[in-house]
C-alpha cells in the first residue's frame, strides 16, 4: 500500500462524518477460471458461520478484479439472500463451462500443425479483435446477473458500495469503477497512476475488467466524458487494497490465487536448464499479467495497523489515522499441477489450436507448467470442483482466523 493512500485515504479520519464507518470489506482478485478458488473459500465461510451472527450479509463493501469482478458483482447480486449468498457463488461455478465463457472455431487439423493453428487464431483476431470470442459469456453475465437487485441493496443500505477494476489501454490508468449507496458520498479520487469514478455497474465493465489481453477483446468505456477502450483489471494494479481504504473499509478480508511456487520450476520432471517451451512462456506472460502486488500490500497495511494499535489510546485518538484489519487468503497448492490434471477437459477446439501452437505441451517432461496457460481458461466441471475443494480445504485450515474476523467488532 502506497503512502499517499495511507496519508490521503480513509486511514485518515476527515473532518467530515466518515463514510462507511467500521464496514467489512471483501476483495476478491482476478485470475480466470483460477477464481473458483474464491468460491471454496466462501462456501467454507458460510458453513463455520458464528453463532452470533445474524442472517444479515457479512459484507458491506464488494471490490473485484478481472474474474474476481465477476464473482464480487454476482454477490452483489445475492445480498438479499444474506450468507446463503456465499455458497450460491458456488453453486454458480459448477453449473458453468467453458462454452458459457468463451467460443474458439477450429477444425481438428489444427493442432498438427503450427501455422494451422496460427491461421485458425489469426481468422479469430480478425473476426473479435481477440483470439476468443466472449460474447458467450456476455449472454452468461446477464442471465446470472440482476443488476436492479444490486440497486436495491445499496439502495436498503444492506451493501454500501461494489467497485470493479479495469485497466485503461488508452490512457495506461487503473481505474475503479464504483457503484455506491445513499450515505455513500460519490467522490471520486485520482492517485498517480489509479482513478475512480462513481458509476453503475454493469455487465460493459465486468467484460471490461475480466479481458485478459490478447485472449478476450477490450471493451469501450465512458469515462471524463470520452471512451475509452479497458482491458483485465489485473494490468497495471499497484494498490490492490487502496480502493477499500478509500471507501472507508476497517476490516477486509482479501482472497487472490496466487500460488506458493509455479509448478514448472518447482523441481519436477523438467529439468531447470531446459529450454522453455511455448507453453511455459505463455504460462509465464498469464502469470505476469496477473502478478499482483496483493500480499506486499497487505503486509504494509498490516505493520501501520499495528504500530498504530500500540499507540498508546489518547495518542491514537489524536490522530488523523485508523487501523485496519486485513486477513488474506491464497491457494497453498500449485494450480498449475491441478489444472495439469483436468487438461483434457479444455473443449476440443481449444485444446487443439494449443497444441497445434505448442502452448499446451505436457510431455516431454515439461510437466505442469504447459498447463498454466490452460488454468485459466478451464470453465469445466472437474477444475472447477478442485478448486473449490482446494478453498474449503484451506478455509478450514485457517478456521479460528476465520471465525474471528467475523465474530469481532472492527478496530
Amino acid at each position: 500500500m502506497s503512502l499517499d493512500t495511507l496519508i490521503a485515504s480513509h486511514l485518515l479520519a476527515p473532518a467530515r462524518p466518515p463514510r462507511a464507518s467500521g464496514a467489512a470489506a471483501l476483495v476478491l482478485m482476478g485470475g480466470g477460471a483460477r477464481t473458483a478458488y474464491q468460491a471454496g473459500v466462501l462456501r467454507a465461510i458460510a458453513h463455520m458461520k458464528p453463532a452470533t451472527a445474524t442472517e444479515v450479509f457479512p459484507f458491506q463493501l464488494l471490490l473485484g478484479t478481472s474474474a474476481g469482478a465477476l464473482n464480487a458483482t454476482y454477490l452483489a447480486s445475492q445480498v438479499a439472500q444474506g450468507w446463503a449468498a456465499l455458497p450460491a457463488l458456488a453453486a454458480f461455478w459448477l453449473q458453468l463451462r467453458s462454452a458459457q465463457v468463451y467460443r474458439l472455431d477450429a477444425p481438428r487439423w489444427s493442432r498438427t500443425h503450427f501455422l494451422l493453428a496460427g491461421l485458425t487464431l489469426a481468422r479469430q483476431v480478425r473476426a473479435h479483435r481477440a483470439l476468443l470470442d466472449t460474447l458467450p459469456l456476455v449472454d452468461t453475465l446477464h442471465r446470472a446477473i440482476d443488476l436492479s437487485a444490486i440497486e436495491r441493496a445499496l439502495q436498503s443500505e444492506a451493501l454500501q458500495a461494489l467497485a470493479v477494476t479495469a485497466s485503461s489501454y488508452s490512457s495506461g490508468e487503473h481505474w475503479t469503477f464504483c457503484q455506491a449507496g445513499p450515505n455513500l458520498p460519490a467522490e471520486p479520487w485520482h492517485r498517480p497512476g489509479r482513478r475512480a469514478d462513481f458509476q453503475p455497474v454493469t455487465i460493459e465493465h465486468l467484460m471490461a475488467s475480466s479481458a485478459i489481453p490478447f485472449l478476450f477483446p477490450a471493451v469501450p468505456l465512458w469515462v471524463d466524458g470520452h471512451k475509452e477502450y479497458f482491458g483485465d483489471g489485473s494490468m497495471r494494479q499497484l494498490s490492490p487494497l487502496s480502493p477499500t481504504i478509500q471507501l472507508g473499509a476497517r476490516k477486509v478480508l482479501v482472497i487472490g490465487v496466487g500460488q506458493p511456487q509455479r509448478a514448472g520450476l518447482a523441481g519436477g520432471a523438467r529439468a531447470p536448464d531446459a529450454e522453455p517451451t511455448a507453453g511455459t512462456i505463455a504460462g509465464h506472460a498469464m502469470a505476469s499479467v496477473f502478478h499482483d502486488t496483493l500480499m506486499t500490500d497487505v503486509e504494509q497495511a498490516q505493520r501501520v495497523s499495528k504500530t498504530l494499535a500500540s499507540l498508546p489510546p489518547e495518542l491514537a485518538l489524536a490522530l488523523p489515522y485508523r487501523p485496519v484489519e486485513v486477513l488474506a487468503m491464497q491457494p497453498t497448492q500449485s494450480l498449475d499441477e491441478i489444472a495439469l490434471r483436468h487438461v483434457s477437459e479444455l473443449p476440443a477446439a481449444t485444446r487443439n489450436t494449443l497444441e497445434g501452437l505448442g502452448a499446451l505441451n505436457t510431455q516431454r517432461g515439461v510437466g505442469a507448467s504447459g498447463a498454466a496457460l490452460a488454468s485459466y481458461l478451464l470453465f469445466e466441471p472437474g477444475f472447477v470442483q478442485a478448486l473449490i475443494t482446494l478453498g474449503e480445504q484451506d478455509a478450514y485450515a485457517r478456521r479460528a482466523e476465520l471465525e474471528a474476523f467475523f465474530d469481532t467488532p472492527p478496530s
